[in-house]
Formats: C-alpha cells, structure tokens, sequence
C-alpha cells in the first residue's frame, strides 16, 4: 500500500464517515423531534399546519371539509364522468363556489385563528378563551362557527347529489321496463299471429288433400248402376 493510498484511506475512515454519521444523526434526531404536521388534500392552501396549533375540534371539522369537498369536486367537477377533472369538463357556478371555499375561505380564516393565537405570548390560550369586542364568541368559537356553516353547506350539497342520482336511477327503471313489456306485448302478440297462420295453414292443407269432387262421385255412381 502506497502513502498515497494509505492517506486516501485515513481521509475516509477519519472524516467522511463520522462526518456522515453526525449529519444522518442529525437528520434523525429533527425528523424525530419535529412537531407532526396536517396536510389537507382538498385544501392545498392550508399547506403544512403544526397539529399542536390547532385544537381538536377544528381539527376534526377540517377533517370533515376535506373528505366532503374531495367528493363535491369530483362529482360537480367531472362532468363528463372520465375520472378525471380537466378543461373537457363543464364549469358551473356550484363547482366554482365549491372551489371558492376550499382554496380562499377555509385557509382565510384558519390563518386568521392562528394570528390571534400566536398574539398571546403565553400558552396561546387568548383565542380560546376572550370572547371578540362586540361579539359572544372567542375566535376558536368564530372559527368553528365559520367552519360548521361550510360544512352544512357541503352536506346540503351531498344529500341534493345523492336525490338528484337516484331520481336518475328510478327515471332508468321505469324506462326498462316499459321498453322490456313492450318487447313482452309484441312477443307475444307475433307468437299469437304465428299460430294463428300455422292453424290456417293446416286447414288448407287438409282441404287439398281431401277435395270434394261431384263429377267424381257421379261417375262412380254410374258404374255402379
């Protein structure tokens, strides 16, 4: 082993790995310290929220705006139901105003909650304990006022999709089966008119087989006498 390659050796073994492993370390130890995070998909906006800074029930009925908001885009978003929500599909005003609420409402005003709660320089209890001037609620109460009248709205919206398709789904039946017993009539009206040309049939084929002939009978007669 040359000098060279012996230094070469030292380097890595005396500086690169323990350099290594003080970065991964480090690296472990602040994935493992940092606070968890809230990730909303229907919500890109809110981005990454420390879970801590939000109390439970916001956190819960955020949760429920996500779930809901998720299916109304869907289901007013994909208007030409191909799985996928794109500029073949048909703007409306429900799907605009559901966008609305998601991408400028809901992190308007969890945003505004968070500045009033990082305004106490204590445990951050302002917010959820000092009632608003002029007002009867605290700004954990605004917040969830604001946050349960959305999620009514989506409800309301949820419950006149789920009538609207099933009046979709009754109208399809009744369609079926008057087309399947007006395919029904007919069937049996043409197996009726095939009998009835099947009877004839027969009769004329037992007329021509056992003629009536006077001019036959006469001369039989004749030979007789």
């Amino acid at each position: 082993m040359t000098q060279l390659t012996a230094m070469f050796m030292m380097f890595i073994l005396y500086g690169v790995l323990p350099a290594a492993g003080l970065y991964l370390g480090y690296r472990g130890i602040k994935k493992v310290t940092a606070p968890k995070m809230l990730e909303y998909k229907a919500i890109p906006q809110l981005g990454y929220i420390p879970e801590k800074s939000l109390p439970v029930e916001v956190k819960t009925a955020l949760d429920q705006i996500n779930d809901k908001g998720e299916k109304l885009r869907v289901i007013y978003g994909d208007t030409n139901n191909d799985g996928k929500i794109d500029d073949k599909d048909t703007v409306n005003e429900t799907y605009v105003m559901i966008q609305n609420l998601m991408d400028r409402h809901v992190p308007l005003a969890v945003a505004d909650y968070r500045r009033l709660h990082d305004l106490d320089m204590g445990d951050g209890a302002l917010a959820d304990t000092t009632k608003i001037k002029h007002s009867d609620v605290t700004g954990k109460e605004a917040l969830l006022e604001v946050l349960s009248t959305i999620n009514t709205q989506f409800d309301d919206l949820l419950n006149a999709s789920y009538h609207q398709d099933g009046q979709k789904l009754l109208a399809t039946n009744r369609y079926l089966q008057q087309r399947f017993n007006s395919s029904a009539n007919n069937q049996e009206v043409q197996e009726l008119t095939n009998s009835e040309d099947t009877v004839n049939s027969n009769v004329d084929i037992k007329a021509i087989d056992s003629p009536t002939d006077s001019r036959s009978e006469s001369n039989t007669e004749h030979i007789k006498l």
